[in-house]
């Protein structure tokens, strides 16, 4: 599924338009965006959690040059699904 199929799922159900929906759809990612950067995680009751990940500083080989580098401590974005919705998916 698309933004686009579901901007056109909500305005189908909900009766608005397509406009509203796709504006308010693009703000929330948006939001979880910025609130993300900031090293905020979004808690989202019922669906799941977007957290920021801290990945430890690890050493990694470059196969092609046969030398080491150390690639250093980073955060990645993740989503931990909620309870029920992990249910819901079963």
């Amino acid at each position: 599924m698309t933004k686009a199929d579901i901007v056109n799922e909500i305005s189908r159900s909900t009766g608005l338009d397509k406009a509203a929906v796709l504006a308010t759809v693009e703000k929330f990612m948006d939001v979880v965006k910025d609130s993300m950067a900031h090293g905020e995680n979004v808690y989202l009751r019922g669906f799941g959690s977007f957290i920021v990940k801290t990945r430890k500083e690890k050493t990694a080989r470059n196969i092609s040059k046969n030398t080491t580098i150390i690639i250093p401590e980073h955060k990645i974005p993740a989503f931990k699904p909620a309870k029920t919705f992990l249910e819901e998916v079963r």
